[in-house]
C-alpha cells in the first residue's frame, strides 16, 4: 500500500530564536472549525463520505507488477489553518488519490480490504479534529503546537495502517480481516462525533 500525506496550511510563517517558548495562555472558544458547505471532489480526488463507497473504477492508477500486491491505496490526510481574529480556524481533509490507487485482482473481497484503509485514514482525521478541538490555543506558538498535533496524528495513521495489513496479511487472512473490518466500523462509529470536519 501506497499513502501520502497532504500537509498544506494557509498560513506557515516560522520563527526561530535562543529564547524559551512562552508559557501557553489558557483561553476556551479560541478556534473555529471552519466546514466545506459541501464536499469537494476532483478529478484526481475522493473525499470520504459516508454514503460513498470505493469501486474499482476509481482505482486510475495503473497496476504496479514485480510485487505481491494486488491493488495499492492512496488516502491523504490534510490540513489547512491560520489565525483570524485571534482564533485559530482550520479544515481538515480526507482524500482517496484515483491517479495513485490501482487494482490487479478486482475482487468485492480485495475492494473492501482497500476500503478499510480509505476508512481508517477517516478516523485518523477524526482524532485530528477531536484534538484541535481540545488544544488550547496559544498565539504565539500555535504553529509549532499543530505541526507536533498533526505529525503525531499522521504517525499514529500510519502504524494502524501498518498493523491493518500486518494482522490481515494484507488481506489473505480472511478471519483478521474480517475481525478488522468490524474494528474499524466499530471506530468509525465511536469517532463520529467528530465526523463533521467537513
Amino acid at each position: 500500500m501506497n499513502l501520502f500525506h497532504l500537509f498544506s496550511v494557509s498560513l506557515l510563517v516560522i520563527s526561530f530564536s535562543g529564547r524559551p517558548a512562552p508559557k501557553k495562555e489558557k483561553s476556551s472558544g479560541t478556534y473555529i472549525h471552519v466546514p466545506k458547505s459541501a464536499v469537494r471532489e476532483s478529478n484526481e480526488f475522493i473525499a470520504w463520505t459516508p454514503s460513498q463507497r470505493l469501486n474499482w473504477e476509481d482505482f486510475q492508477c495503473e497496476p504496479q507488477h514485480g510485487t505481491d500486491a494486488v491493488a495499492s491505496t492512496s488516502t491523504s490526510l490534510g490540513i489547512d489553518y491560520q489565525m483570524q481574529n485571534g482564533k485559530l480556524v482550520y479544515h481538515i481533509t480526507c482524500n482517496f488519490s484515483r491517479a495513485k490507487s490501482w487494482g490487479l485482482m478486482k475482487t468485492d473481497y480485495i475492494l473492501a480490504h482497500e476500503q478499510g484503509h480509505f476508512d481508517i485514514t477517516e478516523i485518523f482525521a477524526r482524532r485530528l479534529n477531536e484534538a484541535l478541538q481540545q488544544y488550547e490555543f496559544n498565539k504565539r506558538t500555535f504553529r509549532n503546537d499543530i505541526n507536533d498535533i498533526y505529525q503525531s496524528i499522521v504517525n499514529e495513521k500510519e502504524s494502524y495502517q501498518k498493523l491493518y495489513d500486518g494482522d490481515s496479511d494484507h488481506s489473505r487472512n480472511r478471519k483478521e480481516q474480517y475481525d478488522w473490518l468490524a474494528k474499524i466500523q466499530k471506530l468509525l462509529d465511536e469517532t463520529e462525533p467528530y465526523a463533521l470536519y467537513r
